[in-house]
């Protein structure tokens, strides 16, 4: 398996930004309206960002939703990584020149 480094939970990289700011995850909470849960979940790596909480963090940081769903996803995809290793490697590419072959694994 590759060398991979543990993902970086969004929640870790909006916790540093709180910090930086002063603020505590029940202010934020109240600044976007959501649940106090909601945001102590993702700060403790519990929970995901969704499109939902993306467009608060977005609108509040002048980030962008964009900035969020993009950190939540490639979260996603490292924990996937490292979850699939290296039988990511056996999957052949498709090329329209190669012929394909029928697979016993159906």
């Amino acid at each position: 398996m590759n060398d991979w480094r543990d993902p970086i939970h969004p929640g870790e990289i909006l916790k540093d930004e709180l910090e930086e700011i002063g603020l505590n995850g029940a202010e934020l909470a109240d600044r976007l309206g959501v649940p106090e849960n909601r945001i102590y979940q993702i700060l403790n790596g519990k929970r995901s960002i969704t499109a939902d909480t993306a467009l608060r963090l977005g609108k509040f940081f002048n980030t962008g939703p964009e900035f969020w769903l993009n950190l939540q996803k490639a979260y996603e995809l490292d924990e996937a990584r490292q979850k699939i290793g290296d039988s990511l490697n056996e999957i052949r590419p498709y090329k329209p020149d190669m012929p394909l072959q029928p697979s016993l694994n159906l």
